[in-house]
């Protein structure tokens, strides 16, 4: 009986050394991925290259670069939201961009720039 408790006492002491390695593994992973993710939410443009892309005027550079500056910040805020509300926060700061831009640039340019957005969006798994 004495040899049957000190079996069961050995292997829970292995099964929570097991466990507790484990779990400082799983916190340092998604440290990892935390970080990774919000350089993919990192929504700067070189804004020389998007003007001659979009063949923008002086006014329109402007604009644009105050809404690029607004939206690089709401995507920066949708990268600290959790889950769901991470989606919410993306799909809507988009939705605002899309809008705020279609004011600003004519059909031909917000067709180029939507095409941009997208792509970018794609690669970077958002």
């Amino acid at each position: 009986m004495k040899k049957m408790i000190l079996t069961v006492v050995a292997m829970m002491s292995f099964t929570l050394g097991f466990a507790d390695n484990g779990a400082e593994k799983n916190t340092e992973t998604e440290a990892f991925w935390a970080m990774r993710n919000v350089k993919n939410y990192d929504m700067t443009c070189d804004m020389r290259r998007l003007a001659v892309k979009l063949d923008l005027t002086e006014n329109q550079m402007d604009a644009v670069e105050v809404i690029q500056e607004i939206f690089n910040s709401d995507m920066q805020n949708a990268a600290t939201a959790r889950g769901f509300e991470r989606r919410a926060m993306l799909r809507e700061a988009v939705k605002k961009d899309a809008h705020q831009m279609k004011r600003v640039l004519n059909d031909k340019q917000f067709e180029t720039y939507m095409m941009l957005l997208g792509t970018t969006l794609r690669n970077r798994g958002l």
